[in-house]
């Protein structure tokens, strides 16, 4: 029996055709505290078919894991304030009991953290973790999940599976932690996919490795991913749609290719003319000059106005609305289609 056929009990989620798999409206997330409120994520919306990658870009503080861990409610309760809507295939997210959220966790929506060292558990064995996951959700025998556990450390191309099967977190290279960490996400053949920076610390060749074996159990899979990254590198080579994020908002989406060759919003060309890559020998790298903002004390208008050389008056009077640059890319700039172009090949 191959792996495959293996996952047969599990009920995938598969939406009407045509019918997006997630769909995030107007999403807003605060975290209240004594002192102050952080509006952590300010009206994100965005939308997912089956089968596609969806990679989430900014820089640190900008909203891309709090977003994610939205989608699966891992926020403390007790100070956060959730808005807007969530759907992922027939669930509605927020409005899910507290039981009813823990029994699509895994099953329906799984995730990768960034450092499996501290997401997996150091008292248990790589084998115990993942059946564990199988037996929650799918109610099998001790038996069966292992096997089950093994099958899927050889998919994911862990060496010796049998011996890694009984080791402990502590006894696994970084890579192979990591590695070990997409079998437990993958354990019950999720519908959605989250990894929060899941190549963050790994060296370039396993972060190769690692963007390889993503995708293709993506697509033997049928999986939609949301991938959230700082490399834009890895967003090129990976995904089909590229939300950028800046203060909480999403300040440009479209297709990969539109986005990372044709950007429209003045915060994705300063990332781009930020990078390395692509640039020519002797040339200064240009940098977006001053700050993100405070979360709490957010800017009028346009949160990037106050670093963007383009600004005018009027980016400070309302935060711009979604503008389209093509059929298929949106930016929240008054200035989409008046900025020279700075079309750039070495990204994608």
């Amino acid at each position: 029996m191959t792996l495959m056929e293996s996952f047969g009990s599990a009920a995938t989620l598969v939406p009407p055709a045509g019918r997006p798999l997630v769909e995030v409206r107007d999403l807003g997330v605060s975290f209240v505290s004594r002192e102050a409120t952080v509006k952590a994520v300010n009206g994100v919306s965005f939308e997912l078919m089956p089968g596609e990658v969806l990679c989430i870009i900014g820089e640190s503080g900008s909203g891309k894991s709090v977003t994610m861990r939205s989608l699966m409610r891992l926020h403390p309760k007790r100070r956060t304030v959730m808005s807007g809507s969530m759907r992922v295939g027939d669930h509605d997210i927020l409005s899910l009991s507290d039981r009813e959220m823990n029994s699509i966790r895994g099953r329906t929506v799984s995730m990768v953290f960034q450092e499996p060292m501290t997401a997996l558990d150091p008292v248990y064995s790589i084998g115990d973790q993942i059946a564990e996951t199988v037996m929650r959700h799918e109610k099998c025998s001790r038996a069966d999940a292992m096997k089950r556990a093994l099958e899927l450390l050889e998919f994911v191309k862990v060496p010796s599976p049998e011996r890694r099967l009984k080791a402990f977190p502590h006894e696994l290279s970084g890579g192979l932690r990591q590695r070990a960490m997409i079998a437990v996400a993958l354990s019950c053949r999720p519908s959605l996919l989250l990894a929060d920076e899941p190549t963050t610390a790994l060296d370039a060749t396993v972060q190769i490795q690692v963007l390889i074996l993503l995708r293709k159990l993506q697509k033997e899979f049928g999986m939609a991913i949301i991938l959230v990254t700082h490399d834009l590198g890895v967003a090129a080579q990976i995904a089909d749609k590229v939300a950028v994020m800046y203060a909480g908002r999403i300040v440009e989406y479209g297709k990969v290719r539109d986005v990372l060759m044709n950007p429209a919003h003045p915060y994705t060309r300063g990332m781009l003319a930020s990078t390395v890559h692509g640039q020519a020998k002797n040339t200064e790298i240009e940098t977006i000059p001053g700050s993100p903002p405070d979360l709490r004390f957010l800017p009028p208008g346009c949160s990037f106005s106050p670093r963007c050389k383009y600004v005018l008056p009027e980016c400070i009077a309302a935060v711009p609305p979604p503008i389209a640059n093509g059929p298929d890319q949106v930016a929240r700039c008054i200035r989409v289609g008046e900025l020279p172009q700075t079309v750039r090949a070495g990204v994608a």
